[in-house]
């Protein structure tokens, strides 16, 4: 190849290296709490009452091209519990039910994840809730990737069953007819939106000379 047609061909190279989007290996996505709902359903007698924590924070490792080695490391405050019912939720937050006094946190934090090419798989991490930590196991999905860097978008599903006795959540009451008020099992249902956050805005300079 003569000289000027090598020189034209490595320059066309990079151009387009340069015009084509890359992802860094890993990246650090942070839950947008204005785009998120960890939620939950209960049964109640016979129908499911659903809630959810309005205060919830965290962070996911996240490399697009190997989503198998994501970590994700999630902060719930248990105050923040809402069920559309102010009197349920002062329950909820008593020694009955979540004890926020003793135990103002609900952590999870992944140990494996597994996604498939379809982008859905499963999630195990420990769960810490009233102080005690067990294995949980969520359906997880990734809905979508978009960007990298600063202003980058993802979004994320997750969904699963836990046993609230586990945990020591214990209060029931019996039903007249037989039974018990609340089921034992929990429904978990979680979608995020996590984003890499912009830079500051850099404050505006001071004016020349100073003031007068």
């Amino acid at each position: 190849m003569k000289p000027y047609l090598r020189s034209l061909s490595a320059a066309a190279l990079l151009a387009l290296v340069a015009a084509t989007p890359s992802f860094a290996a890993t990246e650090t996505f942070s839950l947008d709490g204005s785009h998120t709902r960890v939620g939950f359903s209960v049964r109640h007698i016979f129908t499911p009452v659903k809630g959810e924590f309005k205060d919830a924070k965290g962070t996911i490792e996240l490399d697009p091209a190997n989503l198998n080695a994501t970590k994700v490391d999630v902060k719930i405050a248990a105050a923040s519990i809402n069920t559309n019912n102010e009197r349920r939720d002062g329950h909820l937050k008593t020694e009955d039910f979540f004890f926020v006094e003793k135990h103002p946190e609900i952590t999870f934090v992944s140990k494996s994840v597994t996604v498939g090419k379809d982008n859905k798989g499963k999630m195990t991490g420990d769960l810490t809730m009233r102080g005690v930590t067990k294995p949980v196991t969520l359906d997880v999905e990734v809905l979508g990737i978009q960007g990298s860097g600063p202003g980058a978008v993802a979004g994320f599903s997750a969904r699963g069953v836990l046993n609230r006795k586990d945990f020591g959540i214990n209060w029931n009451r019996a039903l007249d007819n037989g039974g018990a008020l609340l089921a034992d099992d929990v429904q978990l249902e979680i979608d995020v939106e996590a984003k890499i956050p912009k830079p500051a805005p850099a404050a505006p300079a001071a004016p020349a000379g100073g003031t007068k």
